[in-house]
């Protein structure tokens, strides 16, 4: 049988015992709502990784994103130690495994990096930082997610940033790439403005650039970035189940997570959304890979 890859042939563990600067895992499903098929987004991680295999052999080489190799020129300092289980419908036991994953790698001192999944994987993500506090977090979404229950799920894909609302560690949020319709009524819009989320659509973003989300992020704050693939415009990013026009060209998203570097500290990073069977020619896939290589890069800078 042969070996799933690792992202950019990344090793599992460090040589001489070296604790790693950031953690890669993957995370299936979360809480899947009732009758629905999450097993498409299970697909996204060993895709991202797949699409990664190319630059495998070029983490040393110069990477004009980041102004430098992969490390800037450091030992290798960042692990993939695969997915975590998840069962589709386990929504409970899945969310207790993703937190348990995300505080047993920040025990460790690591960033660590999660890959969906639907967006239900972020809310045991973020909860996982509870010792961790304050967190801001940075999320690049087409939509807010604030829906308190869908179905009777209050964990699903169109809730965590309600969850998190709710979590006392968690400081503030900044919501950047908001445009088109989702599943936001009136109510969900006055609940997150009344909590004090700071929205910022894409329109703005693409007529001010990026300080106009990077402002509301305190400098010196520790930040989680979540970012939902959707964020970005399926010209880029097809592989999305909401596919919607006018959203962030790869450019912004890279310059959100390099300027959020310099401002501030990426604490942690989730990558959700990715739907590989909607994907054309792994074009999202690889999107997706190279959206991960400037998170690590802004994250190694950080040091």
């Amino acid at each position: 049988m042969t070996a799933l890859p690792t992202f950019l042939g990344f090793p599992d563990r460090l040589p001489d015992g070296r604790v790693p600067r950031a953690m890669i895992f993957g995370a299936g499903h979360g809480s899947t709502y009732r009758g629905k098929d999450s097993s498409g987004y299970a697909e996204a991680a060993n895709a991202i990784r797949t699409a990664s295999q190319g630059d495998a052999s070029l983490v040393e080489h110069w990477d004009f994103d980041l102004g430098g190799p992969l490390f800037n020129g450091r030992p290798g300092c960042c692990t993939d130690t695969g997915d975590i289980l998840t069962i589709m419908h386990d929504n409970a036991g899945n969310r207790a495994r993703i937190e348990a994953r995300t505080r047993e790698i920040l025990s460790l001192q690591a960033v660590p990096i999660m890959l969906g999944g639907d967006d239900s994987v972020v809310v045991p993500f973020l909860a996982g930082f509870a010792d961790r506090g304050p967190i801001w977090i940075l999320q690049i979404d087409a939509h807010i997610d604030w829906r308190d229950e869908v179905h009777g799920e209050r964990y699903g894909y169109s809730s965590p940033m309600r969850r998190a609302s709710e979590m006392p560690h968690v400081a503030g949020m900044v919501q950047v790439g908001l445009r088109s319709v989702g599943s936001a009524r009136i109510a969900e819009i006055e609940a997150a403005r009344g909590y004090g989320s700071r929205f910022v659509t894409a329109r703005e973003l693409h007529a001010h650039g990026v300080e106009v989300a990077l402002r509301h992020i305190p400098e010196g704050a520790q930040v989680v970035v979540t970012l939902d693939c959707d964020s970005l415009d399926p010209g880029i990013m097809p592989g999305v189940a909401a596919r919607t026009p006018g959203g962030l060209t790869y450019t912004q998203a890279i310059d959100l997570i390099a300027g959020l570097g310099k401002r501030a500290r990426i604490a942690g990073f989730d990558l959700v959304e990715l739907y590989p069977p909607a994907d054309i020619d792994g074009l999202s896939a690889v999107t997706a890979s190279r959206l991960l290589v400037n998170a690590i890069g802004a994250i190694v800078r950080q040091m």
